[in-house]
């Protein structure tokens, strides 16, 4: 796992080009090397003489000033997204705009006792809830809870006797309420509350749970579990950092612009949470899109820098040709990521749309550090950016010369030799490892994402397997405009005799409005629930009807998804396929990109489904399956995962692509390509699975399924899509690959950006005898 045997993106060369001839780089040269090593003309005639761009001279001219500005953009990073984790929410998975949320706001105004957020779960032992000390003590905690301030609609199965709030066994019994406010204030209520409550109180055990609770607790348990795996991740990445690169000054490079995108970020999002809603979900992807995006691009311009040091290149000009040339990669890659992070502000939820925000920021974060900071730091470093080889330590005598990545050569000559057969072999696994996806089933969000220990996991679990009805899982009917007890009555038995009901309790009559509370027969959000939702919307009434409850707040956000589910697809499609056509000139090979990293998902989907909505693994992994799989997360994992995919992709395009505007030979170009940036794309994944893995560890069910969904996703990309997938598909495609008709292609030459510029194609040279390799290019000695 060596820099050199990880080599990404090597100077532009023919493949003839001779060993111990390096390019003369003592200038940044914009033009072409043929075959021999020497400079040639571009293609349009203009002279590559001695030429630093306009970009390579602002981020070169003051190095000492950029950094020092970098410094202090940190520092205020660090204030101003202090606070951060406790300003975002651990909601957004409903539609503001449905019908359940609506119903919701409003029994919430009008009958806040319909919307219990609070549950107590009183204990009495081996005593029935009935006794008289135990019924005493239970009204007693009632009305100290009802004379608190921040809770209303209190009520229990003391004063309504309702059968739905006593455990069968009859040993437990619940008390329900209602704390006010936004999820941040009833969070602080909960917090004053909790301690004066829980415990041993007379002959009862209280415990604590409900919705508040458990969104408390998970916001909790992801704070902590963020700081753990930051711990974990970060000295982990640095070991193999050094490993990557040998020194370790190098391996610290990536780690700065890391951070940097990180508290950025953090600062970015502590100043949406003071005009929208963000989720503390969104805090992983800022941890790990972060570390993971700052070490691809980090990796790709410090391997290219130090390549053109080993040629003899100063500094300032190793500086101007890695800019031109892995500078405009890593800026591709970065909108690639992007566009696919931007389509889930195309969602209503604002759990998607927090995910866009902390995407969009920490991409754009990275790729400016690397693109701006990073530079300036190369520029002061110089060759000592190679010191502190900690390798020495492990290594016996000289360092041995690299092979420049002739393994991934001979791979990809292998591979290309037996193209049908790899096709269709990856291929046909992945779509079987994506098989169990045809089975998913979706759901909510809920308790089970808690580990079993947590307290409001402990409560809920109680309620599921010891009390009838399921309490808190209902349906709730609000009912608006004037009506007769009458019509009330007619309408109860209108829903009463719906299949799916088991009971209505109602109406609850407030002026013109009213309640009905109906318990489905099965779970509260089962495929019974579902259907009991368009029954009851559906169902004729003499006023104005609208149904909230679980069931319904999922069926409208499955609908809220569904319908714009094809315009966010639509939207990552068409931008992608411009943008890889801006890199490539060709119509083909955008198409391949998208459909093969589409392809790659599907071991990650798979994987979700048989892991974590079937419950394999659940003991190794230590959570609780629900079942189904929360809603909103696969569009989640499809849009970072795709994103991620085209990061992989656009390193390894523009590397083929320059090479075949150097060479002409598309074979050449695929198998070069690939020995250039095969070890880096491995290396790179591998530390960004790392990352995710570590966020993997969490306690939280979704966020362990995201972490180690997108670990699966990025290694099964990286080695599998990118090493044999995609040198197949070029082979089966050949010179095609580059075709664009006329339009496209004057369209390309005027506005088109590559690795390389204004290469001029040189001729095709004799490919090595099949099995044979290679004469190494561009060796460069391992450090």
């Amino acid at each position: 796992m060596s820099e050199v045997n990880s080599a990404g993106d090597g100077p532009g060369t023919g493949p003839g080009q001779g060993k111990g001839k390096p390019a003369d780089l003592g200038t940044d040269t914009g033009g072409a090397r043929r075959a021999d090593g020497n400079e040639d003309a571009n293609a349009d005639g203009r002279a590559t003489g001695a030429r630093l761009g306009g970009w390579t001279r602002f981020v070169t001219a003051r190095p000492r000033l950029s950094l020092l500005v970098a410094l202090l953009l940190t520092a205020l990073a660090v204030v101003a997204g202090s606070g951060v984790a406790d300003r975002l929410g651990s909601g957004g998975w409903e539609d503001p705009t449905a019908e359940s949320t609506y119903a919701t706001k409003a029994l919430e105004r009008e009958f806040p006792a319909s919307q219990p957020n609070l549950l107590l779960l009183l204990d009495a032992g081996g005593s029935s809830v009935d006794d008289p000390a135990v019924a005493a003590e239970a009204k007693r905690v009632t009305a100290r809870l009802a004379a608190e301030p921040g809770v209303t609609g209190v009520g229990s199965y003391w004063q309504s006797g309702s059968p739905a709030l006593k455990a069968r066994d009859g040993h437990e019994a619940l008390i329900a309420a209602r704390i006010t406010g936004d999820e941040t204030a009833a969070a602080d209520t909960l917090d004053r509350l909790a301690p004066s409550f829980r415990g041993r109180s007379g002959p009862v055990e209280v415990e604590i749970g409900g919705p508040v609770a458990v969104r408390h607790e998970m916001q909790t348990t992801i704070r902590e579990d963020l700081t753990r795996a930051e711990m974990i991740a970060l000295p982990v990445t640095l070991l193999l950092l050094v490993m990557v690169f040998g020194s370790a000054i190098a391996a610290l490079l990536p780690l700065g612009v890391g951070i940097f995108a990180i508290l950025g970020t953090n600062a970015v999002l502590r100043g949406l949470t003071e005009v929208t809603d963000v989720s503390v979900f969104a805090m992983n992807l800022t941890t790990a899109l972060g570390l993971g995006l700052a070490i691809d691009y980090a990796l790709f311009i410090v391997r290219r820098f130090r390549e053109e040091l080993a040629t003899g290149a100063a500094p300032r000009t190793a500086v101007g040709t890695t800019l031109r040339t892995a500078g405009r990669t890593v800026l591709f890659s970065s909108l690639t990521v992007a566009v696919s992070l931007a389509a889930m502000l195309l969602f209503p939820q604002y759990f998607l749309r927090s995910f866009a925000y902390a995407g969009i920021a920490v991409v754009l974060l990275a790729a400016g550090a690397a693109l701006i900071l990073l530079p300036a730091a190369l520029v002061l470093l110089g060759h000592r950016v190679n010191s502190l080889d900690l390798r020495r330590l492990f290594r016996r005598g000289a360092p041995r010369a690299a092979d420049d990545g002739a393994a991934w050569g001979r791979m990809a000559s292998l591979v290309m030799r037996r193209a049908p057969l790899f096709v269709v072999a990856t291929t046909a696994g992945l779509i079987v490892l994506g098989l169990p996806f045809l089975g998913v089933k979706f759901g909510t969000a809920d308790d089970r994402q808690l580990p079993s220990t947590a307290e409001s996991h402990v409560v809920q679990q109680h309620i599921r397997d010891g009390f009838p009805g399921s309490p808190g899982g209902g349906l709730e009917v609000l009912a608006e405009g004037p009506a007769t007890a009458t019509q009330y009555a007619e309408y109860d038995k209108r829903i009463a005799s719906l299949p799916e009901v088991q009971r209505v309790d109602g109406p609850l009559v407030k002026g013109d409005a009213a309640y009905f509370t109906v318990l489905p027969r099965g779970e509260a959000v089962d495929e019974g629930a579902q259907r009991l939702v368009g029954e009851l919307r559906s169902t004729n009434a003499p006023f104005a009807t609208s149904v909230t409850g679980t069931a319904a707040v999922l069926v409208d956000s499955k609908d809220a998804i569904g319908d714009r589910l094809p315009w966010a697809a639509a939207f990552i499609a068409i931008v992608t396929l411009l943008l890889v056509f801006l890199l490539t000139g060709s119509v083909l090979i955008p198409v391949q990109a998208v459909l093969l990293n589409a392809l790659s998902l599907t071991a990650m989907f798979g994987a979700v489904v048989w892991v974590f909505q079937d419950g394999h693994l659940s003991g190794l992994l230590d959570f609780t399956s629900s079942g189904s799989i929360e809603t909103t997360l696969p569009v989640l994992m499809f849009c970072v995962a795709f994103g991620l995919s085209m990061d992989y992709g656009v390193f390894l395009l523009s590397r083929i692509k320059e090479e075949y505007d150097h060479t002409g030979d598309h074979q050449e170009a695929v198998r070069f390509g690939l020995q250039r940036t095969g070890g880096l794309i491995t290396a790179a994944a591998v530390i960004l699975a790392v990352v995710m893995v570590a966020i993997g560890t969490s306690r939280v069910a979704n966020t362990k399924m995201l972490g180690l969904g997108i670990a699966l996703a990025v290694l099964m990309d990286a080695m599998v899509v990118r090493s044999l997938l995609v040198p197949a598909v070029m082979r089966l495609t050949g010179r095609a690959t580059w075709w664009a008709p006329g339009p496209l292609r004057r369209f390309h030459d005027r506005f088109g950006l590559s690795e390389g510029e204004g290469a001029a194609a040189a001729p095709a040279p004799s490919p090595a005898p099949a099995g044979e390799p290679e004469p190494d290019r561009d060796p460069v000695e391992a450090r």
